[in-house]
């Protein structure tokens, strides 16, 4: 066979072995890089890369339901039991607190921050109501609470008082410019508020 006129075969394997050289030294220095590349797909495929947290840090009580500003009144096992009992979310919003005591809201002007109500079918409900107030409000609460018949006795710094009504058990607590009033109708689980305290009152 006839060769191609200009063609130079040394002159090819030598641009053939410069162009494997340059391949090789750029293979070389991608390797590093593959997993880094990995790990960044992957996390952008996930959304967001996970964030170690610290030993010993509070766990957010965040979660994917529709009322977390009554999921973070609960522990996780206390709002797991009231959740179950009911089949689902309470029913959150800022209706203002209920107590038979006479001229009690008057007297300590809440500002409330969230009402949880869990209604269980044919079984009764339990209303919470968080609410704002001043700072000595807990002893104007124990002597409008007493008046009204309420037992009361110390609860942290402040006062938990409870009756009971012809709607059911009635729990009012003031501590710390904090008021939490609860009714309970047919149902109660045990050391409700005692669980909730440590959600409200951390530390």
């Amino acid at each position: 066979m006839a060769r191609i006129g200009g063609r130079n075969s040394f002159m090819a394997w030598v641009v053939g072995l410069g162009c494997a050289a340059v391949v090789t030294v750029l293979v070389a220095l991608a390797v590093p890089a593959i997993p880094t590349g990995i790990q960044l797909i992957g996390d952008t495929l996930r959304g967001t890369a996970s964030v170690p947290q610290a030993a010993g840090e509070r766990v957010s009580v965040e979660r994917a339901t529709a009322t977390p500003e009554c999921r973070a009144l609960y522990t996780e096992a206390l709002w797991a039991q009231l959740t179950q009992r009911v089949g689902g979310d309470p029913v959150q919003d800022a209706t203002p607190p209920v107590t038979v005591a006479s001229g009690l809201s008057a007297a300590l002007a809440p500002a409330v921050r969230v009402t949880c109500a869990f209604t269980a079918p044919n079984a009764g409900a339990i209303v919470t109501s968080v609410s704002d107030v001043a700072g000595d409000a807990a002893d104007v609460a124990e002597a409008t609470l007493l008046t009204a018949g309420f037992d009361c006795i110390g609860f942290g710094d402040g006062i938990r008082c409870t009756a009971t009504t012809d709607a059911g058990v009635e729990e009012q607590i003031v501590r710390d410019g904090v008021w939490v009033a609860t009714t309970y109708q047919g149902w109660r689980p045990d050391h409700y508020i005692e669980r909730m305290a440590q959600q409200v009152w951390p530390g």
